[in-house]
């Protein structure tokens, strides 16, 4: 059996992690996404507070949301599929000084056996129907993300089963992906990425080339896409409060040609205009 390893940020001791049980593969849950675990919580005299196991019940919880105590937020991130761990959690890393009453008295250190069943994807829909998810590769940095108006820079590799069938580098605005033959779900999902994040994505057809498919690109009909995006750059648009009168006029100048160009498509073909599109 494994020594207890101190996985705490800081190595403080803060959070202690013993592997009961390997697990399989070598992915680990990304940040945001849903986790679905088993767990018996108890204190140091070895009195149970709670277990899912009793319950019959898996726990589950958005991984890196702060939803949970610290510790689990941080120890079921170093966790496999299968995982079974004990994991050591001194009182900053759980409830503190004021303990959790009536069954966590203050200032406790707590001990939890914790076992990773399975995780899924951010839901990024719009309706969170799980028609756009995403696993979260690699962290962005800071806090901005892009807003309606902002032009970003990105690079996407699409695969349908398997099969890749598109890997480009791609700039466009917000609100105008159509143009840049961005699919909706590409397009949704941007708006939540940070600076230099890599993310797969799991685009159900309804946000991607629908009952259609897309001859062009060999996707079938009703076809569910993986798309691994990374967000390079990205400018963002001012907020319309903050602009000035000048820059005010000239995004009400962009919204009115962007729907003169629509209008004309619309009149001209309303076929070309689906595949242009993407509807």
């Amino acid at each position: 059996m494994a020594q207890p390893t101190d996985i705490s940020p800081n190595k403080d001791g803060g959070v202690l992690k013993e592997v009961l049980t390997e697990g399989t593969g070598d992915e680990l849950p990304p940040l945001g996404c849903k986790v679905s675990v088993h767990y018996t919580g108890t204190l140091t005299n070895g009195t149970k507070f709670d277990s899912s196991r009793d319950r019959n019940s898996p726990f589950q919880f958005d991984l890196g949301r702060g939803s949970v105590i610290k510790a689990w937020d941080i120890g079921v991130a170093t966790m496999k599929k299968g995982e079974r761990a004990m994991l050591t959690c001194a009182p900053e890393y759980a409830y503190g000084e004021a303990g959790s009453p009536p069954t966590i008295p203050p200032n406790s250190t707590l001990k939890f056996d914790v076992e990773v069943l399975d995780w899924e994807g951010e839901d990024l829909s719009p309706k969170k129907d799980k028609g756009i998810e995403r696993l979260q590769i690699k962290a962005g940095e800071g806090y901005s993300t892009p807003n309606e108006g902002a032009v970003v820079d990105i690079h996407l590799t699409g695969k349908h089963e398997g099969r890749v069938f598109e890997d480009k580098d791609v700039n466009f605005t917000i609100g105008e992906g159509s143009e840049a033959n961005i699919i909706p779900g590409v397009e949704i999902a941007i708006e939540k990425f940070r600076k230099g994040e890599i993310s797969k994505l799991t685009i159900k057809p309804e946000y991607a080339y629908g009952a259609e498919g897309c001859p062009e690109l060999s996707i079938p009909p009703n076809a569910t896409l993986e798309y691994v995006v990374e967000l390079k750059n990205f400018e963002k648009v001012k907020d319309s409060w903050a602009m000035d009168d000048k820059e005010r006029v000239e995004q009400c100048k962009l919204f009115k040609d962007r729907g003169n160009f629509l209008q004309f498509v619309v009149g001209y073909n309303q076929n070309v205009f689906r595949n242009l599109y993407l509807l």
